[in-house]
């Protein structure tokens, strides 16, 4: 079994989180949070600062850490056993445009609306984390 160690940001401005449209590995299109692998030398707060840049365009702090997603799936017949970092995060400056071959779309949904979006599981958890996050 492979394993994985991604990051990505939940980044939340007046009430919206930035979302992403992306393809899937069976060719599905759906909306998630911005995340990515390290690099080599990088820390998880580091490689999720990178990627919601890279993918959205849009520069950001790190308010807090806020969960750590663990599943599996295939890949190429393979199982892959990942982790993902997840940071809470507040958007500084839009600094370019998505990533286009990575991402097909980038919006800002509101919390109502991003739960309706996603349908991952572990999106889902994310936004739960939030929420209570924010109810504490």
């Amino acid at each position: 079994m492979l394993k994985e160690v991604s990051a990505g940001g939940l980044v939340v401005r007046d009430g919206k989180v930035l979302m992403v449209k992306v393809e899937n590995l069976e060719g599905e299109v759906r909306w998630t949070f911005p995340k990515g692998h390290l690099e080599a030398g990088e820390g998880p707060r580091q490689a999720a600062l990178r990627e919601v840049e890279e993918e959205t365009g849009w520069a950001c702090r790190v308010r807090v850490a806020l969960a750590t997603a663990r599943y599996r799936f295939l890949r190429d017949g393979r199982e892959v056993s990942k982790q993902v970092k997840w940071y809470l995060m507040a958007p500084l400056r839009r600094t370019g445009s998505r990533d286009p071959g990575e991402i097909l779309a980038v919006r800002w949904a509101p919390l109502e609306s991003a739960r309706r979006l996603v349908s991952y599981p572990s999106d889902v958890a994310l936004l739960a984390a939030f929420r209570g996050r924010r109810a504490a």
